[in-house]
């Protein structure tokens, strides 16, 4: 294999999943019968030009794993983005060819996050912006030419989007329903692109109601149906993202002449209104309610509307107000009670604490040396999280139970340290994870480094025997001057 050649989980699979699981899978493929409940992945564009979009895309972008300045995984965020961005780059060309135009598609990405794929398709020439109700710090990297809004995106007429060719959704959370319903208000050419992932209603988090279906494919139905019902044509595909949710519905084409827009939107209407008041139907009682099958989905959105019943009591929609009662937006500042907010001395004093008190109870370890000597690092011992809190203050106790999950909550950010398993905790021996990861090719070994060691390693300042691994195994800063974070701010201004 190619030394050079960085494996990145969606294209090319990684290494250890090759050699560690791929042969059990294929097994268990050959042996299976069960139809999928999903389609096939890339089942709508070219799967050959699928891969040469991506591959010049994440050539193009991969610097940005080494910059990312938020706190999520950079690996799995650029390259996911990439992977999105290079599946709607070939369904807007085909969509160009297929209506005979030239000029590319213009988007607005709706809850855009990040914003790496609205700077990523606005540099590959597609006009557009994103909208979030929380501005990144990442934000400030891409330049002029990225368009990112900080606001509320809010389910009315004020927030519209009549010039727009295509909406995007891309882990839209309490959006994602809506999406097809302001791209189906927004203009009769308007269409939309959703990748739903965590589950939301009209009106707050989506209750499950079919039993017999996971609950993804159940609310994958859910948005399948809002389309239907706002009077799209749903098409369901699977992306080749590192994601488990990566199934995307796409609404690019109508159900109905443009001549009935006011009708499918009296329908519209209606059917919002009626998931207020959802209840469970059983599968074989389809009339009078809100369950919307595959037989359903072929039905044209005018036999739809006269299908349903819906509430009597219609609510009137002016176009400045919320098209439903209950919808809440996301605070603009987020209340974090994980422990992530309370003062680092406070934290820093807590984590002292817990590690001196497992340390008491020593348990040393033989550890190889570079030289071929042999020396013992103290790990200390493991207790139970019930015992660790006994010996903490009531003043330090009563600060953590205001926080979702406490004590243990704090370990669990403190992974440098400390390792939280079925209710025990102990010191993180930081040899086992090098033994059971192979030594990676030396473009990973240098990648990793400088996305990752910003950090000072706090067995290097704090422990009795210092660090069990060497500075350059360790993924951690041994002192200031080992530090990357001169090096990225560097290539953040090198980018901009």
């Amino acid at each position: 294999m190619n030394e050079s050649w960085v494996s990145d989980g969606i294209v090319y699979p990684k290494t250890t999943w090759l050699g560690n699981e791929l042969l059990s899978k294929l097994a268990k493929w050959s042996l299976e019968q069960k139809q999928s409940e999903f389609k096939s992945t890339l089942s709508l564009i070219s799967v050959a030009k699928y891969s040469k979009i991506y591959q010049e895309l994440k050539e193009k972008y991969k610097e940005m794993v080494k910059v990312w300045p938020e706190v999520t995984d950079p690996e799995k965020f650029v390259y996911e983005d990439v992977a999105i961005a290079a599946y709607l780059l070939i369904l807007w060309e085909e969509e160009r060819a297929e209506k005979g135009l030239s000029k590319k598609q213009s988007f607005v990405d709706l809850g855009c996050g990040n914003g790496l794929l609205v700077h990523i398709l606005s540099r590959e020439g597609h006009p557009g912006k994103g909208i979030d109700v929380r501005r990144r710090k990442i934000w400030d990297m891409y330049g002029p030419q990225t368009h990112l809004e900080e606001c509320a995106v809010k389910p009315c007429g004020s927030y519209l989007f009549p010039d727009v060719d295509w909406l995007i959704g891309n882990h839209s959370d309490e959006l994602t329903p809506w999406i097809p319903v302001i791209a189906a208000r927004s203009s009769y050419s308007c269409c939309y692109f959703v990748l739903p992932c965590c589950f939301f209603d009209f009106h707050g988090k989506y209750n499950r109601r079919q039993s017999k279906k996971t609950q993804y494919r159940e609310y994958l139905d859910f948005v399948t149906q809002v389309g239907c019902a706002c009077g799209f044509n749903v098409e369901e595909d699977s992306l080749r993202i590192p994601s488990t949710k990566r199934v995307c519905l796409i609404g690019k084409s109508r159900t109905y002449p443009s001549t009935q827009e006011s009708l499918i939107d009296k329908q519209r209407t209606q059917y919002i209104n009626s998931r207020q008041s959802c209840i469970v139907i059983p599968q074989d009682r389809r009339a009078g309610s809100n369950y919307c099958d595959n037989h359903n989905i072929k039905k044209s959105a005018v036999d739809k509307a006269a299908d349903l019943e819906f509430p009597e009591n219609e609510t009137k929609i002016d176009d400045s107000g919320i098209w439903l009662s209950g919808f809440r937006p996301r605070e603009k500042v987020e209340q974090v009670r994980n422990c992530a907010t309370l003062p680092r001395d406070f934290v820093d004093d807590v984590v002292l604490d817990v590690a001196n008190l497992l340390l008491s109870a020593t348990q040393e370890k033989p550890c190889n040396m570079p030289d071929g000597s042999l020396n013992t690092w103290n790990r200390g011992d493991s207790l139970p999280l019930r015992e660790v809190a006994e010996h903490l203050d009531k003043e330090t106790l009563k600060r953590l139970k205001s926080e979702y999950g406490g004590l243990q909550t704090l370990l669990k950010n403190n992974h440098q340290v400390f390792e939280v398993i079925n209710g025990r905790v102990q010191i993180r021996d930081w040899r086992e994870k090098k033994q059971a990861k192979k030594t990676p090719p030396e473009i990973k070994r240098r990648l990793s480094a400088e996305a990752f060691k910003t950090r000072l390693c706090w067995f290097f300042i704090h422990h009795p025997d210092g660090c069990s691994l060497t500075s350059e195994s360790c993924p951690y800063a041994h002192g200031t001057e080992e530090l990357r974070q001169s090096q990225i701010l560097k290539k953040i201004k090198h980018m901009q």
